[in-house]
């Protein structure tokens, strides 16, 4: 079966944020939607900006700015989102990281645990030093960082071990972005881990993909390599690991580039526009899980001045309004999916949709409505119903002990809401 949808679509103009930012006029419109002037004049169509915004991940200086005030004025939705931070046992400044030389996901002696765990926990204090400015919760983040970059040294397992490194990596280096400049906050020798450590196994992934068919493992497993290397190129000021990134997001051979991440195109069903994800004839767990690993890379890459959301046409809104869709309890069309797996390509084919997991909660949509509903004013139905329903948004903690809860680093509402 082809890979080629025989849904076929209107090509919608990309909304080009430097082409907004140019629109608007000047360095205000950069502030305006939580910029800084390198924005205007670092970065070409296809390529890294010449100077990397920082803070510039999943977070930028505005977004931050408007935590902070609103939570002050004790304004919802912020407020109930930052209750539901200083609720979580990993938000506390008390946390006492583990870290261990080596972290095994897959296989025998599985230990990664105690990564994600460490990883949120300075996320959450973090967030709480940036948004509250409790120094207890800032010296507690760098407290974890510190200690993972003096021990940690490799990443094994069976071919899990791309996972860790590909979801971990991406969420380690945003808290590191998060800490830049902290006193006391060791980055360099962050970098040297990232780079030594996460990055040559995302890498290893997106060009052998573990020796097996390019298209046997699932988008997810694409995804949070590309939005490692992402990251780990914007924490290390690496132009080259950057564009690796959006280039395979564009071009890339595996399911995590775009057109092979949404396969098949539903214009105007009941009035909206749907696509198809790749993980649907799997089940909605691992569906919405991609709807939080697409939607770090497209924040990260728009707080570069790089506009993924909308390439080809929005394709990633038609996916997330699909799954949404569905997972509200709504009916949404299906095509066959086939796919080469293994080593040898045998070809198998899921014939329809997956309700497994189906309506379950992740903490991904107040990214994405935030940014289709509020900064673009499209009409995102399905996501920001989606939003609501699981507003206020919390994260590791929250969503059970094991790795699923892990899988994104949440508190959208809180740190999104505009």
């Amino acid at each position: 079966m082809s890979r080629t949808s025989p849904h076929r679509h209107l090509h919608t103009p990309e909304l080009s944020r430097r082409g907004l930012l140019k629109t608007a006029g000047g360095l205000t419109a950069a502030l305006a939607v939580g910029g800084s002037a390198a924005v205007l004049t670092g970065s070409t169509a296809d390529a890294a900006p010449a100077t990397f915004t920082h803070p510039g991940m999943l977070h930028n200086a505005g977004d931050i700015n408007r935590a902070k005030v609103r939570v002050a004025a004790g304004t919802d939705p912020w407020r109930a989102g930052w209750n539901r931070l200083t609720a979580n046992s990993h938000s506390q400044s008390t946390w006492t990281p583990r870290p261990t030389a080596t972290i095994i996901r897959g296989g025998d002696g599985q230990n990664y645990p105690q990564l994600y765990n460490d990883i949120h926990a300075a996320y959450q204090n973090a967030l709480r030093w940036h948004v509250g400015g409790t120094a207890a919760n800032g010296d507690c983040a760098v407290r974890i960082l510190n200690a993972w970059s003096s021990t940690l040294t490799s990443i094994t397992g069976n071919a899990d071990r791309f996972l860790a490194a590909g979801l971990y990596g991406w969420q380690f280096a945003n808290v590191a972005e998060l800490m830049r400049g902290y006193a006391g906050f060791d980055l360099n020798r962050f970098k040297t881990m990232m780079l030594n450590v996460f990055y040559p196994l995302n890498n290893q992934f997106l060009t052998g993909h573990n020796d097996a068919c390019i298209t046997n493992y699932w988008a997810n497993w694409d995804l949070c390599n590309m939005a490692s290397i992402m990251a780990i190129g914007i924490l290390c000021d690496d132009g080259a690991k950057y564009d690796q990134a959006v280039n395979y997001f564009k071009n890339g051979g595996g399911n995590g580039q775009i057109r092979r991440a949404v396969p098949f195109l539903y214009p105007g069903v009941e009035g909206y526009d749907l696509g198809q994800w790749q993980e649907s004839g799997r089940d909605q767990g691992h569906s919405i899980m991609g709807m939080g690993q697409m939607g770090a890379l497209c924040e990260m890459a728009w707080n570069q001045g790089e506009d993924l959301y909308s390439y080809d046409g929005r394709r990633f809104m038609k996916a997330a309004q699909y799954v949404a869709k569905y997972n509200l309890n709504m009916n949404v069309p299906y095509t066959t999916y086939t796919w080469g797996s293994g080593q040898n390509c045998a070809q198998q084919s899921q014939t329809v949709i997956g309700s497994g997991s189906r309506g379950q909660v992740r903490p991904v949509w107040a990214m994405l409505h935030y940014h289709y509903g509020r900064r673009l004013l499209l009409d995102d139905k399905y996501i920001a119903q989606m939003c609501f329903s699981v507003a206020p948004e919390g994260g590791g903690g929250d969503y059970g002990t094991t790795s699923g809860g892990f899988d994104q680093l949440g508190f959208g509402t809180l740190m999104y809401a505009k």
